[in-house]
């Protein structure tokens, strides 16, 4: 977990994939970190009304559980995003458990850049987010292990 994985460790194919609980723990501590006080977030009569009919959890923090995934269980810490996509394709609601499957779609080695992609599925097996992104790893310093 979050370990200083090489470049040259890393493959296309390379996969991983965990489960995760969103909670309202989870939900209150995102808010509150970056005031998302959006009314579908924290407010239940008005997510009532919405086309949900109760709340949600913030998307981009489902987001970032990918991104967690991705840094913690598969390509480590070195990289370095330099550009994020995120397609929110399902409504992700406190309580909902998630199966977060990140993987290794590219590698660039003149570049030494990954293309990682990911997908979120609910307990229903609806895809509720579907992501790709760029990560950038230093090259390694004359005289010094690679990493």
């Amino acid at each position: 977990m979050y370990d200083a994985k090489p470049f040259d460790s890393l493959a296309v194919g390379d996969r991983v994939s965990l489960a995760k609980t969103v909670t309202e723990a989870d939900g209150a501590l995102y808010i509150a970190a970056t005031g998302d006080f959006g009314p579908v977030h924290i407010d239940e009569g008005y997510a009532a009304g919405t086309r949900f009919g109760r709340r949600l959890a913030p998307g981009i923090m489902v987001a970032g559980l990918c991104t967690s995934v991705l840094t913690a269980e598969l390509a480590g810490t070195l990289g370095i995003s330099i550009e994020d996509r995120f397609w929110f394709t399902g409504p992700v609601f406190y309580g909902d458990t998630l199966t977060i499957e990140v993987w290794i779609a590219e590698r660039d080695p003149a570049t030494r850049t990954l293309v990682w992609e990911a997908s979120a599925r609910n307990e229903a097996g609806l895809e509720v987010l579907k992501a790709r992104a760029t990560l950038k790893y230093p090259r390694p310093r004359p005289g010094v292990a690679a990493a």
